[in-house]
């Protein structure tokens, strides 16, 4: 905290008190409750939770709600509850081919078992104002399909049956823990990936809008999109075996990208991967996107100097709670750098006319 004038403390507490009432707004309009955030703007929830590490629908409700609707300081508000939090354990892997799929498509095949689920959303929408949202009266609500209750194995295993497709090696180690320890480069994959999930969707949605514009060696194909729910469970020693302790929606997105084949390798195709909390498909398939970009030197392909490409540069720019903290402690008290600054520049201002001034005279 800043406390750099007398009446500072109190300034800030006035601030406080004044930025609830903001927040309430017009008293004589109902006040929006966490469960009408939670249920109605399950979309934005679903953000705070994939960027915040923390899968707690209505702890997300509660600090969209408390943020006012900027949802980068939801964000920030729950990983800052995420960090008094006890850990009692790791869970398992979750088995994502179990999942019970309410979407999933495919941009590869057509025809794949279990067949194309639409599931909901705005892929086919016009893009017009509903102006019956607006009236008090809710929009007639579509037949739901009842969500897949059978497993639905992966597409890219089609293409790895017949070799097509790089083989992806299952690891028994835990992965580190970007959220415990300090992010040091080169990173692997897993601590990619954790960055990439933990990014601003914006940030990373340009990334990989890059690499589709040229500025990448690759254009991929959606292998697979998918959002359902998966089984969370974790082993119990005392019990010797793993039991399920809850379910959490996920969406999950391989691409496939042509890969030319190096001195070790054939040709072949290899894979982008995202996985994310809750339906985020944009990011979902944007981190698949960049995380292939940044497999490029792994994988033995010449890299351009294209951002995407970057580790350190997509890496250590991609946390909008760490972009946002530096961006906005300039607005903070900064009187004594300044001053010396100015000091600076008006010596320097008096160095130059001076010189001017005797150049002048001779």
């Amino acid at each position: 905290m800043y406390v750099a004038v007398k009446g500072g403390e109190r300034a800030i507490d006035n601030a406080h008190a004044w930025l609830a009432e903001e927040r309430r707004g017009d008293p004589s309009v109902a006040e929006l409750s966490v469960a009408q955030i939670r249920e109605q703007l399950a979309l934005a929830v679903n953000r705070v939770m994939t960027e915040g590490s923390l899968y707690d629908p209505d702890l997300a409700a509660l600090a969209i709600k408390q943020a006012r609707g900027d949802l980068i300081e939801a964000i920030f508000l729950i990983r800052a509850y995420r960090t008094t939090l006890p850990r009692i354990g790791h869970s398992r892997p979750v088995e994502t081919e179990t999942m019970l799929c309410d979407r999933r498509i495919s941009a590869t095949f057509k025809d794949v078992p279990g067949g194309q689920v639409l599931g909901p959303t705005f892929d086919y929408t016009h893009r017009l104002l509903d102006f019956k949202l607006a009236a008090d009266g809710e929009a007639m609500a579509a037949q739901m399909a009842a969500p897949r209750l059978e497993s639905t194995p992966h597409v890219t295993e089609f293409l790895n049956k017949e070799g097509l497709i790089q083989t992806e090696d299952r690891s028994e180690d835990t992965p580190p823990d970007l959220t415990r320890e300090p992010m040091e480069l080169p990173a692997n994959r897993a601590l990619r990936l954790q960055a990439l999930a933990r990014g601003d969707e914006g940030f990373v949605l340009s990334m990989a809008y890059s690499t589709q514009r040229g500025y990448g060696n690759s254009h991929a194909f959606v292998g697979e999109l998918r959002i359902g729910k998966v089984a969370v469970e974790l082993d119990i020693p005392e019990l010797g075996f793993a039991i399920e302790i809850g379910e959490v929606e996920l969406t999950e997105c391989e691409t496939v990208n042509k890969f030319a084949g190096s001195k070790i390798e054939p040709p072949q195709f290899t894979r982008g991967y995202g996985l994310t909390f809750g339906q985020t498909e944009r990011k979902a398939i944007s981190m698949a996107l960049v995380d292939r970009a940044l497999r490029s030197k792994e994988l033995g392909v010449e890299m351009s100097n294209s951002p995407a490409h970057d580790e350190e540069f997509v890496l250590y720019h991609c946390d909008n709670i760490q972009a946002t903290g530096f961006l906005e402690h300039i607005k903070l008290p900064h009187y004594v750098d300044f001053q010396s600054e100015m000091e600076l520049v008006r010596k320097m201002r008096a160095e130059i006319f001076a010189a001017q001034h005797k150049e002048a005279a001779e």
